[in-house]
Parts: C-alpha cells; structure tokens; sequence
C-alpha cells in the first residue's frame, strides 16, 4: 500500500483508476478499507471512469499513530489531506466525506477551497456545526480493558466497532479528545463548491440534514431512506446519488 512522508509521519492511502480524481476521507475509527473498499465505493467510482484516492487519516489504518490529542483535530487532518493532494500533484479534486470525513472536508474547503472542485458530506447534518455530543464515553469505552467492562452504549458501539477494524484504541481515543474547533454557520455559508448532503433517515448522530444543506449557497440533499449512522454509508441510494451529482462535472 503506498504511503506519504507527512514530516517523517507516513500517511497510507490507496490510488486506483484514471480521470478526474475524487478523494475519499474516512470516519472514525475507519480505514480506507472498512469505509471504502468492502462497500463496493472504490470499484464503482473506478469504473465510473474516475481516478481514486482514499486515506487512512492520521491515528487510523496503516497510517502513523500518535498518542496525544494535540496532534488532531479536522484542520490538522485536512491539512494531511491537501498534502496528499500535493503529493500526487493534484490540483483540484472532488472530495467525499463521511462522519469524521464530512468535517475533515469541510476544513479542506475552507481552508484550500480552490482545491476542492465539489464535496460529498455523508453521515452529518446540523452536527457538523453544533456537534455530536459528549466524547468522554468513547474515550472510556476505548480505554476500558474489556468490552464487557464498558456500560454506556455509546462507548460499547465505538469500542466494539474499534475491535472490527482491529483499530488502536489510544490512538482513537487521543483523536476523539482533540479540541473541536468550532465550524459556524457563518463558514459553512462560505462553502461555494457544489455540495451533496447525504444522511439517513434513521441516523441520529448527524443532526439535521436540510438545515446544514440550507446554509450552504450550492448545496442539495440525498435522502437515505431507513438507514442510521452505520449503515447509510453503502447504501445504493447513496452511491446512485454520488454518481449523479457528479454527472454535472464531466
């Protein structure tokens, strides 16, 4: 798998097909493989005739791992993804996020948005501006010798999806004790690239979807029927509608 020396720090990714590039950012305590790969994302949008890249964002995957929450956080991790960009000497690209991914796209636009030619926001609506709640529960979930030690649902979700993924939980839970820095509604109206908000209907992590599709000039939502947080991410209505919402580009 190719990697990236971010400051002595490899960053791994995956780079598949040709055309114009789409780069896809995991969530959390995902990997390019769980996110991307085993749901059929990086085989359909390589035969749509499109040039892939998915990263392992910083503390996930084959990437580097660090300890201390200082060293997260969505503008320092959309920074790790621009450099890839950088690296693969791509000049602009679409971008498809989901969860943690949808805010680390969104620092991408805001922060390099000549570099970001359309995004793809799954799994987060309103949430992406007032948040998604307490984070201690995940940390100790995390940390917790045991799953069976670990009583509140939220921390056991997490933890036990973190043993899926066979992901390191200090890593994840330095990343999940990261600053937030706050997104407004002020920044998010600032956000000019054409945008597709896909959440579903059963999700109750994102917070509302057609309010944050509201404050952005050139942004539409994709309703996934019947789907929550974890399962909306391979649904076909969300890939159908990627597909043609980048119709418009080519």
């Amino acid at each position: 798998m190719p990697i990236y020396n971010n400051n002595e720090r490899p960053i791994a990714y995956l780079d598949e097909g040709e055309g114009d590039p789409i780069l896809l950012i995991h969530g959390f305590a995902s990997n390019k493989f769980v996110n991307w790969v085993y749901p059929g994302w990086v085989d359909l949008l390589v035969k749509d005739g499109r040039r892939v890249i998915a990263i392992d964002n910083r503390g996930h995957g084959e990437s580097y791992k660090y300890y201390n929450a200082e060293d997260y956080g969505a503008p320092v991790m959309a920074e790790d993804a621009l450099r890839l960009l950088d690296h693969l000497y791509i000049d602009q690209a679409d971008l498809l996020g989901y969860s943690m991914g949808t805010r680390i796209s969104a620092f991408c636009a805001l922060q390099a948005p000549d570099r970001v030619r359309s995004l793809a926001l799954g799994g987060m609506g309103y949430g992406l501006i007032s948040g998604v709640g307490n984070p201690e529960p995940i940390v100790k979930g995390l940390l917790a010798e045991k799953i069976t030690d670990v009583t509140d649902r939220t921390g056991r979700t997490f933890r036990a999806f973190a043993e899926q993924t066979k992901s390191d939980r200090k890593a994840l839970a330095a990343c999940m004790q990261s600053a937030r820095k706050p997104i407004s509604e002020e920044m998010v109206s600032t956000i000019t690239a054409p945008t597709l908000v896909a959440v579903g209907t059963k999700d109750d992590v994102a917070g509302d979807p057609q309010a944050l599709t509201d404050l952005m000039p050139n942004a539409r939502y994709l309703e996934i029927a019947n789907r929550d947080h974890m399962t909306a991410v391979g649904d076909k209505v969300f890939k159908e509608g990627l597909l043609e919402f980048l119709e418009q580009f080519t």
